[in-house]
């Protein structure tokens, strides 16, 4: 069985999710969530673009993250592509430019979830 990762109704359930997997276990559901999260932020670029984002505090232009990271514009815009697609980056489209902001709520479940 397959889940959307914008499935609301699963979004809803690993969103109330707050206890720590070693205080309850997850449920099916909560478990298929987290394990795309964390399958998405495998990628060493992606975890990297989430916390540069993240730590910026406000919304930034793709191009202003191809430098710090490294890598070309393309390849920046794949990831923050899938780091949307995942629900960890919302994005807003001002004149020509795309920027991206980080989604507390999200981090907050992944933080949760990983805390004993």
């Amino acid at each position: 069985m397959t889940i959307d990762m914008w499935d609301h109704r699963v979004m809803q359930r690993v969103v109330e999710c707050c206890v720590p997997l070693v205080e309850e276990p997850l449920d099916k559901a909560q478990a298929i969530q987290l394990a795309g999260w964390f399958r998405v932020l495998g990628d060493p670029a992606r975890l990297r673009l989430l916390s540069l984002i993240a730590s910026k505090g406000e919304a930034c232009a793709a191009c202003d993250l191809v430098e710090p990271i490294g890598v070309s514009q393309p390849t920046i815009s794949h990831h923050l592509k899938v780091l949307h697609e995942a629900g960890l980056v919302e994005r807003e489209k001002r004149g020509r430019w795309v920027y991206y902001r980080a989604v507390p709520d999200r981090l907050a479940v992944l933080s949760r979830a990983l805390t004993d």
